[in-house]
């Protein structure tokens, strides 16, 4: 059967193809026939109860200095494709939950959406973590500068661990701080990343393994993948993430990842998250990112792994039954 999919992401011009998962994707949905739609947020729209869009019928190459061609364009009613790839970058601010409004009246009309614009807007991928404490360092979520200093005594005194302190709606490690007790800019820290109490932040643990990298783990379905992308911080970081530096190893899941997976993927099933990039140091999950999680293209040259044809073929199965 030739599906039609659409895919709501940051411009094509802007990517790179070398690394990035939705152009994986994409290349993934046509090899096994489907039509791809790209479509940008912008393009989304209502016209009464009918969630629309402006699409753009694409056919792609990998190939980094041409990598796609639009065959032709048009305002399509959304529930005329059979699947709808939310992928749009953060930020996730009132223009991304739009999105998610008018995605879901696609998803009402019959489309299936990956993942479930509810669970997008209902899941923060900082908060995330808080259905998980058994997997988890200890943390705390504030916008008192009083209540976070006291946690960052409290860690120090008990562990003698530093704390790391990071916005809620944070991406590619912007706006993260290592501080403890004896840090002379703690106070002006906690100004800073809280915007004097007007943005709440969470506070964790830190966790010294960060050393041997922050481990994305990919999940489809609730299933992990079983090799994750350890991103190990430049010298003089504290930061793995890739756009802060980071270099990227492949590892195999631990006993211990292999067990946070089994606690995490049961309930991004149960809530129609269908791609999900979980982030564990150490022994210890960090974050769980739904809204447009990376690492498909680095794993795959590493592994000879097919991740996104997996998830096109899960998404095949879902669209079948």
């Amino acid at each position: 059967m030739n599906y039609k999919l659409g895919i709501v992401m940051d411009p094509l011009t802007s990517i790179n193809i070398i690394k990035d998962s939705s152009f994986a994707m994409m290349l993934a949905a046509q090899k096994a026939g489907w039509e791809i739609h790209t479509i940008y947020q912008q393009d989304l729209y209502t016209q009464n109860e009918k969630p629309r869009a402006f699409t753009r019928t694409t056919r792609l190459m990998d190939d980094a200095d041409h990598w796609f061609d639009f065959i032709s364009e048009q305002d399509i009613d959304l529930s005329s494709l059979d699947a709808i790839l939310m992928r749009k970058d953060p930020p996730f601010d009132i223009e991304y939950i739009t999105s998610t409004y008018i995605l879901g009246l696609a998803e009402k009309a019959g489309s299936l959406v990956v993942n479930r614009p509810a669970s997008l807007r209902d899941n923060n991928e900082k908060m995330f973590i808080t259905q998980f404490p058994q997997c988890c360092t200890p943390f705390m979520v504030s916008r008192d500068k009083r209540r976070l200093r006291d946690f960052v005594d409290q860690r120090y005194a008990a562990e003698q661990q530093d704390v790391i302190l990071k916005p809620l709606d944070g991406m590619g490690g912007t706006s993260i701080y290592r501080v403890n007790p004896q840090d002379p800019n703690l106070s002006v820290i906690l100004e800073t990343v809280s915007e004097n109490e007007s943005r709440t932040v969470m506070a964790q643990q830190f966790i010294p393994e960060i050393t041997a990298g922050d481990k994305r783990v990919l999940l489809i379905d609730g299933e992990a993948v079983p090799y994750a992308l350890a991103r190990i911080p430049a010298s003089g970081e504290t930061r793995g993430n890739l756009a802060a530096g980071g270099s990227g190893v492949g590892i195999e899941l631990s006993e211990r990842d292999h067990w946070i997976c089994q606690q995490v993927g049961p309930v991004l099933k149960q809530l129609g998250i269908l791609f999900a990039g979980i982030d564990i140091i150490g022994d210890y999950l960090t974050e769980i990112n739904i809204t447009s999680p990376t690492c498909i293209r680095e794993l795959d040259s590493i592994y000879s792994l097919d991740i996104a044809g997996d998830l096109i073929r899960c998404i095949e199965q879902h669209l079948k039954a």
